[in-house]
């Protein structure tokens, strides 16, 4: 791993682990639906629900934004041009997706791929392929920042650079996968 000296036309994010941390709303929403039925589309839909239901039930901190993710967004609208230069590329719904980032005070992207928008999911390069797309960029002058190995999986299959953080698997793990740059978290 290396210093990014690179320069880049679109920066595509994963979201959870990456730019929130919904670690209270998923306990809460394990904790509520006792691990019944997690493989049924509908039971995930309402789990994820659930999430932002018990994200801020008892005094929780509720969803959040990771360290470094407010400054990097901020950038990242300071004019049209980098407004459109970045996209959110999550395996969550659409649902879900905006209201974690509604809750973590972090905008809404104008680019915007979520689980419904593709037929295969992380690891397959679907999402981050469609990421470069509504940029309007070639994928390989993509950098792709995930905290899961699927996701370093997916932007490599697509063509991009990838960076992993350290939020929500061990560093082990996700030299493993091989990325292009690794950070504990995005305030690096």
């Amino acid at each position: 791993m290396s210093v990014v000296t690179e320069t880049f036309d679109a920066i595509l994010f994963d979201m959870d682990g990456t730019l929130v941390d919904s670690t209270e709303g998923v306990i809460g929403a394990w904790n509520a639906f006792k691990i019944t039925y997690p493989h049924l589309v509908v039971e995930a839909a309402r789990f994820e629900q659930e999430i932002v239901n018990s994200s801020r039930k008892d005094g929780k901190e509720g969803i959040v934004a990771l360290p470094g993710v407010r400054g990097i967004t901020e950038s990242l609208l300071s004019s049209e041009d980098s407004r459109n230069r970045w996209a959110l590329c999550t395996s969550a719904t659409r649902v879900y997706a905006t209201a974690a980032l509604q809750i973590a005070g972090i905008p809404t992207p104008n680019n915007f791929i979520a689980a419904e928008d593709v037929h295969n999911g992380k690891p397959a390069p679907d999402p981050y392929v469609e990421g470069a797309k509504l940029c309007g960029v070639d994928p390989k002058r993509c950098l792709v920042v995930e905290d899961a190995p699927a996701g370093i999986y997916s932007g490599q299959a697509a063509g991009c650079k990838t960076l992993a953080v350290i939020t929500s698997h061990t560093r082990e793990v996700m030299i493993q996968a091989k990325p292009d740059y690794l950070v504990r978290n995005l305030s690096r």
